[in-house]
């Protein structure tokens, strides 16, 4: 897989998820070739203020995901709250107010199954720091379509149990720490 071919770049996380992105997603440069899709578990009814602190801390342009608008390279898209982010079959998000999933709405497992149906072998999807299992399913799905798959190491987690169930779905994924995934994000082409 080289960053011709990966299309997408998708993360979940939840507890710790703030501290985990900062670490991941400012290194990156304005002219990043790949879109980046970031599933959050923000309350509802709270402000999502993830974009506002992002895009003060990130050379690529970073938003909120708006329904039917198409993934661009070198964007960051964060899930509102509230909202299911999903990808469909021509590359487009789409916003879903159906029921929570693992008691989350945004749910990782979500976004990483439709993004796995819409990029097949061309998706990358990280599972980081969290404290339930959402995520875990999802990344399974992006391992059977033939896609990347990433874990934070559950060892050096802020919180390990959405990695280490991540893993235990998914045991051929990748194990980094976050200065590996950095790692990984400034170079794709490595992968």
């Amino acid at each position: 897989m080289t960053a011709k071919t990966l299309r997408a770049i998708v993360i979940g996380a939840s507890a710790g998820a703030v501290q985990a992105l900062l670490r991941i997603l400012p290194v990156l440069p304005a002219s990043y070739p790949v879109p980046i899709l970031v599933v959050v578990h923000v309350p509802p009814g709270k402000d999502n203020a993830l974009v506002a602190l992002f895009a003060s801390k990130c050379a690529l342009r970073v938003k909120e995901a708006e329904d039917k608008e198409p993934i661009v390279a070198g964007t960051i898209y964060f899930a509102p709250s509230d909202y299911h982010l999903l990808v469909e079959a021509d590359a487009a998000m789409a916003l879903s107010s159906d029921e929570p999933v693992n008691h989350s709405r945004p749910a990782i497992d979500v976004l990483f199954e439709s993004a796995a149906d819409a990029f097949g072998p061309d998706l990358a999807g990280i599972v980081l720091t969290g404290a339930n299992h959402d995520g875990a399913a999802g990344l399974a799905a992006i391992a059977i379509a033939g896609g990347l798959v990433i874990i934070e190491d559950p060892a050096t987690a802020s919180n390990a149990a959405m990695p280490a169930a991540a893993l235990a779905s998914c045991p051929t994924a990748r194990c980094l720490d976050l200065d590996g995934i950095s790692s990984f994000l400034q170079n794709p082409a490595v992968a």
